[in-house]
């Protein structure tokens, strides 16, 4: 438990004043999910997939997602040796442990497809043959504000595999104060040594699972899920209420928790659906965070 707290703490020194932000994130990671950071440029996206790589000690790649990427620049292609006279297959650099894609909606949505079999079943096929990816793996996304130019709206089926969506935010004014006096961000990523091993996140996923969860608590889960379903367009998938409890279990665990309770759910709650709500109304997906407010309100709490 120390260790997971010392790779907080470490993520902290890059990220300054974000905690929450941060727990959610390690928390996302731990439950085998992966995770989508949107907000405006300049908030320090990039920077927290960074350091999250290396504070957890994994072996990362990162695709700048721009308007004229291929699926084959990400998954990679095969390509005919002539010495042995048979196609080779040339890995992409989704063969990796963690793949950062940045500013994922700049790509087509063909670009972006390219990472739907990877992000649900871990592996690629390509000319019939699939390809295991690496364990852990995870995706670490950043995206703009859907208004900027350039950018492709995500579809549902993309958003569905992310298991959380954090947004970072402007700092407030004392973390701002210390982000202008310390150094550059990338001189500290560099500084930044790994406080896990692969071994070590995969040890921490196994002790997510064994997190107890109870019956009251799983009445809990259903109840919000169903009313997401009755009261909205797009309401809560089974993909997404199995995140739920796996981020709740998770949630526990940075806390130091043996069993979950309703407050990690409502903790991790918004971060896991706020990109999957929609009214009826039509609002789309920046409604998302109220949405998941109200939810939390409408539904009693288990006693």
């Amino acid at each position: 438990m120390s260790r997971l707290r010392d790779a907080v703490e470490a993520v902290e020194t890059i990220i300054l004043g974000k905690p929450q932000q941060i727990r959610l994130s390690l928390a996302c990671l731990f439950a085998r999910g992966h995770l989508l950071i949107e907000d405006v440029p300049g908030v320090g996206k990039t920077t927290l997939a960074h350091a999250l790589a290396r504070v957890l000690g994994l072996e990362w790649k990162r695709v700048q997602f721009t308007s004229d990427l291929l699926p084959t620049d990400v998954i990679g292609v095969s390509v005919f040796d002539r010495v042995t006279q048979q196609f080779q297959f040339r890995q992409g650099p989704v063969f990796t442990q963690l793949l950062l894609a940045d500013e994922i909606n700049r790509a087509s949505p063909k670009a972006q497809s390219a990472l739907l079999e990877a992000m649900e079943e871990r592996q690629v096929s390509v000319d019939g043959e699939t390809h295991a990816l690496p364990d852990p793996f995870f995706v670490v996304a950043t995206q703009n504000p859907h208004e900027q130019i350039g950018t492709y709206g995500l579809p549902e089926s993309q958003l569905d595999r992310f298991l959380m969506r954090v947004s970072l935010g402007y700092p407030d004014g004392g973390a701002e104060r210390r982000l202008l006096l310390a150094a550059e961000r990338h001189e500290l990523l560099d500084a930044v040594p790994a406080v896990l091993t692969p071994d070590e996140v995969l040890a921490a996923q196994r002790a997510v699972r064994a997190i107890y969860v109870a019956a009251p608590l799983l009445d809990y889960v259903q109840a919000l899920i169903a009313r997401s379903r009755a009261e909205l367009t797009l309401g809560l998938s089974p993909r997404a209420a199995q995140g739920l409890v796996r981020a709740a279990q998770a949630w526990a665990l940075l806390h130091e928790e043996r069993a979950v309770l309703p407050e990690h759910v409502q903790a991790v709650l918004p971060a896991v659906a706020s990109h999957r709500l929609e009214r009826r109304n039509g609002a789309q997906h920046s409604d998302g965070m109220r949405l998941a407010a109200e939810l939390i309100a409408a539904v009693p709490v288990p006693v």
